[in-house]
């Protein structure tokens, strides 16, 4: 199990494909700004003790960035201004502390196929639209005060 903080040097990996999988372990502290200048393909920090805003590490930034999956960390963002890679499948910010609104860019996303953002401070109404149709109330609870379907018709 790795623990303390990520080395700043994960920021000097070059070439492409790129692909950060350190999900389970004790990782604490919050992400450090050099690894925005990696282009990752796949990032997955799930289930660790990370805080901050994640965001400069895929902030529409990345064309080959697919896949992010930060989930049950300590996260604690305002997601409202967050603007997607276009070629991105997969996103799951479940259980963490992010709050705002889901951008309304996300129904943009051709390939977006699974996304969750369960478990957090979410508010205002689910963007509708592209493949955010294709998903389930899962994706969706427990925020503050999220609406709209899948989770309730009105706002």
């Amino acid at each position: 199990m790795l623990t303390g903080p990520l080395p700043d040097s994960f920021g000097q990996f070059r070439g492409a494909n790129l692909q950060i999988f350190l999900s389970h372990n004790s990782l604490s502290g919050a992400i450090p700004k050099s690894l925005a200048q990696a282009d990752f393909a796949r990032i997955d920090l799930d289930r660790n003790q990370l805080v901050g805003d994640p965001s400069p590490l895929f902030n529409n930034r990345s064309k080959s960035l697919n896949s992010i999956i930060l989930s049950r960390n300590l996260f604690n963002f305002d997601l409202t201004g967050v603007v997607f890679p276009s070629g991105l499948w997969i996103l799951d910010f479940s259980h963490n502390m992010i709050y705002g609104s889901i951008p309304t860019q996300i129904v943009e996303l051709p390939n977006l196929q699974q996304f969750n953002v369960s478990y957090n401070r979410l508010c205002r109404e689910i963007p509708q639209g592209g493949n955010m149709q294709k998903l389930d109330s899962s994706s969706y609870m427990h925020n503050r005060c999220l609406c709209g379907l899948p989770l309730s018709p009105k706002c």
